[in-house]
């Protein structure tokens, strides 16, 4: 197992809290990450049909196994438990007693939220950090390779091509997932749908269009983005309030959770093929906000990403709230810095005054190092 940065919050939070909540999406590692975290806990998962059944049909019994506390795996397939949950560890009192992992956004479903409230600490654990890889020397040799690869750990761990395993998943997902989610009646459009948003990664969100091209309506769109939402495949970073007089964009930026996933989807066949895609720095951006959004669900932390853009189209890529303070980001993916890199930040550095923090730029060479007050960030020390 390549230690996880989540690990150490999953500790503190079982000292706190008498649940332990770990989501995100299938085959980032959850399963392995609670067992090996919790390795005295008995585990059960709930994808097994028997222990399913007695769950869902005797939740009392299926309880008094675990008096002691137990990992419960993949609960979303029955939150007719989780009442039970509550009142088991409202009369116990004590801390770290479960610890519920699932591959949907569990805090969605209402009956968990309220049997819940209070009573669970919440990890969201994505596919593996470029700083995990790099501290097990597990990480690629250069960027096209990490962003064709992506980031599941299955991909790092075990001799698949990514072609094949990422086929796989898809396919896996389409069948198990979406159809407890959502009732669609034709796969095919919602893989179209699915590809279509591969091919948006990095950029504004505008449903009407991404309705338009898949053809279906746009109540339709909006819902199945709540599903790929619900099920970590995608996540959308909204715009930042602070205007500094300019107007704004209004709209949220639409990013996959793993670049591997995405460029699979658009059809890249190979690192090299990568290299020459036009959707390259749009992945490369995906790509690095995703590292800063590890960091911050990995403490256990809300996402607090923001982007910035004007109706002129001067944009700051990321924007972090730091007390009073904003911590601009500009992400490029070229690997030669040249000075209209430091444009956008220099005139949003301009417009925001004494809230400006310490501005980074973060770009697809090797060098780290700081220009004229701008600290600039190889990808590689992320």
């Amino acid at each position: 197992m390549i230690p996880r940065a989540a690990q150490r919050t999953l500790r503190r939070l079982a000292r706190g809290f008498p649940v332990v909540l770990l989501t995100g999406p299938r085959q980032s590692g959850k399963t392995t990450l609670a067992t090996a975290t919790f390795p005295r806990k008995p585990y059960v998962s709930l994808e097994n049909p028997e222990d399913r059944r007695f769950a869902t049909e005797d939740p009392k019994g299926f309880l008094r196994r675990f008096r002691n506390g137990a990992v419960v795996d993949e609960a979303q397939h029955c939150p007719e438990l989780f009442p039970y949950i509550q009142t088991h560890v409202d009369r116990t009192g004590r801390q770290g007693l479960f610890v519920v992992t699932g591959s949907q956004n569990l805090l969605l479903l209402s009956r968990v939220s309220q049997s819940l409230a209070g009573r669970a600490g919440r990890v969201e654990l994505l596919p593996l950090a470029l700083r995990e890889l790099a501290d097990a020397g597990a990480a690629p040799g250069d960027a096209d390779e990490l962003l064709f690869k992506g980031m599941y750990p299955a991909i790092h761990a075990r001799d698949v091509m990514p072609a094949h395993w990422y086929a796989n998943y898809v396919a896996t997902y389409l069948e198990r997932d979406v159809r407890q989610l959502a009732n669609i009646q034709d796969l095919m459009v919602f893989q179209r749908f699915l590809r279509l948003c591969a091919a948006r990664t990095g950029q504004i969100l505008n449903v009407a269009s991404l309705a338009a091209d898949c053809g279906v309506a746009q109540g339709t769109a909006r819902a199945w983005l709540s599903v790929l939402q619900a099920s970590y495949l995608v996540f959308l970073v909204p715009p930042h309030h602070q205007n500094f007089g300019k107007r704004l964009i209004k709209s949220p930026k639409l990013y996959f959770h793993d670049t591997g996933l995405a460029a699979n989807l658009v059809g890249i066949e190979s690192p090299a093929h990568l290299a020459i895609r036009p959707e390259r720095p749009a992945l490369f951006e995906t790509m690095v906000v995703n590292e800063f959004l590890k960091r911050r669900w990995n403490a256990g932390l809300p996402s607090h990403l923001h982007f910035w853009r004007d109706n002129v189209g001067t944009e700051i890529d990321l924007v972090m709230e730091q007390d009073t303070r904003l911590l601009p980001v500009e992400v490029k993916s070229g690997s030669t810095v040249n000075d209209e890199f430091f444009s956008g930040l220099r005139k949003w550095i301009k417009y925001a005054g004494k809230r400006a923090g310490a501005p980074m730029l973060v770009y697809g060479g090797d060098e780290t190092y700081e220009r004229s007050g701008i600290r600039v960030m190889s990808w590689r020390s992320l």
